[in-house]
């Protein structure tokens, strides 16, 4: 039992900072893949942060209130602009009814204005 502590704590310092089982990066391709999703991933938060930090400064000073519980003012963050717009709930539509997003109010409001978004208009295909 002792020896499998060992063990462990050595396969801990083996996978590192990113805890990534090393069946995982055995291979070039995966380290490759791996690395892709990691820029992916930080592509798409660029992508959101970027423009509300914009608005926000050309706005005033590059805070915003009611990101955090207490209101206070802050620089928004891409992960903190996530977590607010992964609260907003949408209402599947059908043929003769356009989907909707529920509860678009507050900080959610504010954020997909920042955005340059308009949720009321959803866009269908052409057909």
């Amino acid at each position: 039992m002792a020896g499998q502590g060992g063990i462990e704590r050595r396969y801990g310092d083996f996978k590192g900072p990113l805890a990534v089982t090393p069946v995982f990066v055995q291979h070039n391709r995966r380290v490759a893949a791996l690395v892709q999703v990691i820029c992916l991933a930080l592509l798409v938060f660029c992508l959101i942060e970027r423009p509300v930090r914009q608005a926000l400064d050309r706005d005033g000073d590059g805070r915003m209130a009611g990101l955090y519980p207490n209101g206070q003012r802050v620089r928004p963050t891409g992960r903190m602009i996530l977590y607010h717009l992964g609260r907003l709930q949408m209402r599947i539509g059908n043929a003769t009814d356009p989907p909707t997003v529920l509860m678009v109010r507050g900080i959610h409001r504010h954020l997909l204005d920042l955005l340059g978004l308009e949720v009321a208009q959803p866009r269908w295909a052409q057909t």
